[in-house]
């Protein structure tokens, strides 16, 4: 199993329908330890998806946004990480109209979608002394600008970033940091994006691959694989499960 023994700790799982939760249930079977964090009203709603995980695993509160919280981190979590799931991001709804957003909404989406990846990772670095794997789920937006993601859009491209200059910093400590740019899944935060159905409506017809918003295994797996020692030498990537839908140009 890719995961055997492995210790990983996965944010980010809201529902059954969370792309996380798909990582968390196949870290279970690849045989991880698998660990949730969630915070305040939603730690109920995480209790309830954990309970339908193969096995119902431990739930520890982090609010990414609280330093208290992270520094924390490591005592609440106790003993050692192989891997971390980054399945964070958030935007107040203002963000979605780019033109007329001010800055203290556009503060709280790159806060909560691009450095909270830098800040989970320095929470998280103490508990991989031998080295270990930073996976988080991505949007691609290193390119393009994309019809209605507005805000969002440039936190990504920030989140982007952070992690190459992440992989930079915590490369000497064998700790590798890459991003999963899924293609757009009917999650509860995909729905609360305004006209997200946009992308919903052509991915499919235009991804050589095909793809299916309802399935989020391919995403899963490749974010497993990368959780596992099967990607060394692999650091600051970005790696596309989206039915190959980035290599079309028109």
């Amino acid at each position: 199993m890719l995961l055997d023994g492995k210790r990983i700790l996965v944010t980010g799982v809201v529902s059954d329908a969370s792309i996380a939760f798909s990582v968390a249930q196949r870290a279970q079977e690849e045989g991880a330890e698998v660990i949730l964090t969630s915070f305040g009203r939603a730690m109920r709603i995480t209790e309830r998806a954990a309970r339908r995980l193969p096995s119902e695993p431990r739930l520890v509160e982090l609010d990414v946004t609280d330093d208290a919280h992270l520094s924390a981190l490591a005592d609440v979590v106790g003993g050692q990480l192989d891997g971390v799931l980054h399945a964070i991001a958030f935007a107040p709804e203002a963000c979605f109209n780019f033109l007329e957003a001010p800055w203290s909404d556009v503060a709280v989406a790159l806060q909560v979608s691009a450095y909270s990846l830098k800040a989970l990772g320095v929470a998280c670095k103490p508990m991989m002394p031998d080295g270990g794997s930073i996976v988080g789920l991505d949007f691609d937006n290193s390119r393009v600008a994309w019809p209605v993601y507005d805000w969002m859009g440039v936190a990504k491209a920030a989140f982007e970033s952070t992690a190459r200059y992440l992989a930079r910093d915590l490369g000497p400590d064998r700790i590798r940091v890459n991003l999963v740019a899924a293609g757009p899944l009917r999650t509860i935060a995909a729905r609360s994006i305004p006209g997200f159905e946009l992308f919903e409506q052509t991915w499919d017809g235009r991804a050589p691959l095909g793809w299916n918003v309802r399935d989020a295994s391919a995403v899963a797996s490749a974010c497993v694989a990368l959780l596992s020692d099967l990607f060394p030498a692999t650091t600051g990537e970005v790696v596309h499960v989206d039915g190959g839908y980035h290599i079309i140009g028109a």
